[in-house]
C-alpha cells in the first residue's frame, strides 16, 4: 500500500528542507469569458505524472528535495479581497522563512496576493510580466479588483518603471497608451527585449508572473480568454528557463490554465511541462 500522490511530480521535499514552495490559489470569481481556472492545480498535479522529472532541455533533473508541495488553499468564497488576504498571508509566510512562493492560478487576479507580500518584504522588486492581455484597466465592469486589472493593481505598488510585459496583444486603447506613457515597460507581441531587461534589471529582485495565455490558442486552447497570435511553446519554454537561472527571483506564479476549456488535455500537458522547466531551472540556484 502506497500514500495517495497528490503532489506536482518530483516535489516531494519537506517543508523545512525546501527552498521552494509550490501552492495552488483555486480561485475564478472574477472571470470575464470561460470559467474554471479554479481547477487548474488540481489538474496539473494530476497530469504532472505523464512527465519525467528529468528535462533534456535542461540535461537536468528536479531534485526531489527541494521543491515542497502544500497543495491548494482552501480560499473564501464571495470575496475577492479575502481571497487576496489569504494568498498574502501563505505567500509572506513563505518569504519569511526564506523561501520562495511558486503559485499556480487561478485566475490571473490571485498574483496581486503574492506579489503583496512579495512586496511588502522587496520594496525595490521588479516584475516581468507574460501574457496576452495588458491588464491595466482601472476597473472592469465598476470593479477594481478584476483579473483585467490585476497588473495596474500592482503598478499602484510599485510605481513606473518596475514592471516589464511582454507578448500583450490584447487591451483597451487607453491601457497601451497608460503603458506607453512610462508608465510600464511594455514589449508587445512577443518576447522581444526579455535579454535586454534581465540585463538591466540585474540583481534586483524578481517577481514572474506567467499567464499562459501569452501562448497562441493552437498551441494552448485551454485558458479562459484565448487571444490568436501568440507565441509557441518552445519560445516560451526557453523565455521562461533564461527568466528563472538569471533573474534573481524572489515568487513567481503561472496563472489561466482552464481545464475545463480543453477536454483533450493538451493544454494542461503544456503547462505542467512550463513548470517543471521553471522548477528545475529554479532548482540549479
Amino acid at each position: 500500500m502506497y500514500k495517495n500522490i497528490v503532489n506536482f511530480i518530483g516535489c516531494d521535499g519537506k517543508y523545512e528542507d525546501s527552498g521552494i514552495v509550490l501552492f495552488g490559489a483555486p480561485f475564478d470569481s472574477t472571470t470575464s469569458f470561460r470559467p474554471g481556472t479554479r481547477f487548474a492545480g488540481q489538474s496539473v498535479r494530476n497530469d504532472s505524472y505523464g512527465l519525467e522529472i528529468y528535462s533534456p532541455y535542461q540535461d537536468r533533473e528536479l531534485p526531489e528535495d527541494v521543491v515542497y508541495d502544500c497543495g491548494d488553499l482552501e480560499l473564501a468564497i464571495g470575496s475577492s479581497e479575502a481571497v487576496l488576504g489569504q494568498i498574502e498571508e501563505c505567500a509572506g509566510q513563505i518569504l519569511k522563512d526564506g523561501k520562495l512562493p511558486f503559485m499556480i492560478g487561478g485566475e490571473h487576479l490571485v498574483t496581486l496576493g503574492s506579489v503583496r507580500a512579495a512586496a511588502e518584504k522587496y520594496p525595490d522588486m521588479h516584475i516581468i510580466h507574460f501574457d496576452a492581455h495588458t491588464d491595466l484597466r482601472q476597473d472592469y465592469l465598476g470593479v477594481e479588483l478584476s483579473h483585467a486589472c490585476v497588473i495596474r493593481r500592482c503598478w499602484e505598488i510599485l510605481g513606473d518603471g518596475r514592471i516589464h510585459q511582454f507578448g500583450i496583444r490584447s487591451g483597451e486603447r487607453e491601457e497601451f497608451q497608460w503603458a506607453r506613457s512610462g508608465h510600464t515597460d511594455l514589449h508587445p507581441f512577443r518576447l522581444d527585449g526579455l535579454e535586454k531587461t534581465l540585463e538591466e534589471i540585474g540583481n534586483a529582485p524578481v517577481y514572474f508572473t506567467v499567464d499562459l495565455d501569452v501562448l497562441d490558442p493552437s498551441v494552448f486552447p485551454g485558458t479562459g480568454t484565448p487571444e490568436p497570435g501568440g507565441v509557441d511553446f518552445l519560445t516560451l519554454m526557453d523565455a521562461v528557463i533564461r527568466v528563472c537561472q538569471r533573474g534573481n527571483l524572489i515568487g513567481c506564479d503561472v496563472n489561466e490554465l482552464c481545464p475545463p476549456c480543453d477536454p483533450t488535455g493538451a493544454s494542461t500537458a503544456v503547462a505542467c511541462k512550463i513548470i517543471r522547466e521553471m522548477l528545475i531551472a529554479l532548482s540549479v540556484r
